[in-house]
C-alpha cells in the first residue's frame, strides 16, 4: 500500500507541473506565470508527499541509531547550501558578466572594475561551499 502511494505521489509530482505548463501555455500566459505555477505545484505536491509518508514510525528501523538520521540530515543540509548557493552564483555571474562585456566593448579601460564585479558574484558559490564544510565538520 505504501509503495503504491509513493508511486502515485511521485507521478503527480512529475506530471502536475507539466500539465500546468502546457495548460497555461495554451491560454497565452506569460513565462513567469507558467514558471510560478510549475514551482508551486511541484513543491506543493512534494510537501504533501513528505507529510503523508513521514509519520515517524518508518524513519528509524527497530534498534537503529538516531545519530544515523542526524548524519543524513547534516549531509542534506550541506548539499542544499552548496547547490542553492551555486544556483544563485550562476544567476549573478550571468547578469554581471553580460553587463561587463557590454561595458568593455564600449570602453576597454574599465575591464578591471568589471572583472571585480564578476568575481564578487562568483564568491557567492564559495560562501555556500564554506557553509557546507562548516555543517559537515
Amino acid at each position: 500500500m505504501k509503495t503504491l502511494l509513493i508511486f502515485v505521489m511521485v507521478t503527480l509530482a512529475i506530471a502536475m507541473p507539466l500539465v500546468a505548463h502546457y495548460g497555461l501555455k495554451l491560454r497565452g500566459k506569460t513565462v513567469k506565470t507558467v514558471l510560478g505555477v510549475n514551482l508551486l505545484s511541484f513543491f506543493g505536491i512534494l510537501a504533501v508527499f513528505t507529510v503523508v509518508l513521514w509519520n515517524g514510525s518508518s524513519v528509524l528501523a527497530a534498534g537503529a541509531d538516531p545519530a544515523v538520521t542526524s548524519e543524513g540530515m547534516k549531509f542534506l543540509a550541506a548539499a542544499l547550501s552548496t547547490g542553492l548557493a551555486c544556483i544563485g552564483a550562476g544567476i549573478a555571474v550571468a547578469a554581471a558578466s553580460s553587463a561587463a562585456l557590454g561595458a568593455i566593448s564600449e570602453d576597454s579601460s574599465i575591464m578591471g572594475k568589471s572583472l571585480i564585479f564578476v568575481a564578487l558574484a562568483e564568491g557567492i558559490a564559495l560562501y555556500g561551499l564554506l557553509i557546507s564544510f562548516m555543517i559537515i565538520g
